[in-house]
């Protein structure tokens, strides 16, 4: 079992749920509670990347960061580098229950099952999982629509792009990625129609070699600019090594390649976070779904890098403020027509697909070449 687990299972239990890396590391306490300011909680995080990774693994980091900013009586945990194999997910997970930490987030997709295993045992404890999609009493799961900043960012790489050919470096073929390449598609084609988008697949979140290779093969196809899904700034490095521009993944990589990142999608998770855990103090929290956008403020967009000139800065910035204000959400993204890249209409105009549909995506919109693979 991966962090991707297999389409058809998400399809299925999504659908119906809307209708009713390496061997773990030694766990890391964080910060100590603070007597008087409030009910102690202590929080642990299973993370399945380096917390300086530069992307996905440390934007959950600055997530217990803000935990413990603003709720100084919490104790935090975690630990590193755990293996998405269900046996070394579960030890990890368990062991931070049988400590009697009081909330536990595991934070990559394949550490759903583990979760749910540990967390019939410990009733009392109360498990976030991130991305997933299977519930319990004391289990609930959290994500965002980074859909909605990955759009704007199509728009930035539509303006700039000069071949017409952007490549999009993506790591496994689940609806979550899939929906987050057909969001920048949109974004990119609703200011420059002629523009296409090129995937290349790693079947990795963390492989900082192989996601260069995959950039570096785009570029050679005549891609100028360079996007990603993936846990590394490293398809960033590749686009700034041959002059090329580049829209980061979930966390500002701006500073790792300052030539070539135009902005980047990211996480703001503490504010999810935090949130979970003043619930859990007050103990109003209860299980469910949580899918914030970018007026929640869990999604954002990094700043606009000096490359990008007035003009093009000032499109984006407005239709930032557009999502920021509510006033276009992630359903006016994927509101019809919209055509896959076989030319069928999949959604009729004026039709704005459900939570369910857009949670469950598995095809391509038009303007996108490559496969979606079984």
């Amino acid at each position: 079992m991966t962090r991707f687990v297999v389409v058809a299972l998400w399809l299925v239990s999504m659908v119906a749920s809307l209708a009713t890396g390496g061997g773990a590391v030694g766990a890391r306490q964080a910060s100590s509670p603070v007597a008087g300011a409030g009910e102690p909680i202590r929080i642990a995080f299973v993370y399945v990347g380096s917390v300086n990774d530069g992307g996905w693994t440390e934007a959950h980091d600055n997530g217990r960061v803000a935990i413990e900013e603003q709720i100084p009586e919490a104790e935090t945990a975690y630990q590193e580098n755990v293996s998405e194999n269900p046996a070394d997910s579960e030890r990890v997970i368990r062991g931070f229950a049988e400590a009697g930490y009081d909330v536990i987030f595991t934070t990559s997709f394949g550490f759903m099952d583990a979760t749910l295993n540990v967390a019939a045992d410990f009733p009392e404890a109360t498990f976030i999982h991130i991305s997933g999609y299977k519930t319990a009493p004391n289990v609930g799961t959290g994500f965002g629509k980074q859909e909605e900043p990955r759009y704007v960012s199509g728009i930035l790489s539509g303006r700039m792009t000069t071949s017409n050919v952007i490549g999009y470096v993506a790591a496994f073929p689940i609806p979550e990625v899939i929906r987050g390449i057909n969001a920048f598609t949109l974004g990119a084609r609703s200011v420059n129609p002629d523009v296409v988008v090129r995937v290349v697949w790693t079947n990795t979140w963390f492989d900082p070699q192989k996601e260069r290779a995959a950039a570096e093969a785009l570029l050679d196809g005549g891609a100028d600019v360079i996007a990603q899904h993936q846990d590394t700034p490293a398809p960033q490095q590749a686009a700034q090594a041959r002059g090329a521009l580049g829209i980061g993944n979930d966390l500002d990589m701006s500073p790792a390649a300052p030539d070539a990142v135009m902005t980047t999608p990211i996480w703001n998770w503490g504010v999810y976070y935090v949130q979970v855990a003043r619930e859990v103090q007050a103990g109003t929290w209860t299980s469910g779904q949580y899918w914030g956008g970018w007026k929640d403020g869990v999604v954002d967009l990094a700043p606009i890098g000096p490359m990008v000139p007035d003009d093009i800065r000032a499109e984006a910035e407005a239709e930032v403020d557009r999502f920021r204000s509510g006033e276009k959400t992630l359903t006016t993204v994927f509101t019809g027509p919209l055509t896959d890249q076989d030319g069928a209409e999949r959604i009729a105009a004026g039709v704005a697909m459900t939570d369910a549909e857009i949670l469950s995506m598995n095809w391509f919109v038009a303007g996108i070449e490559g496969d979606i693979p079984a």
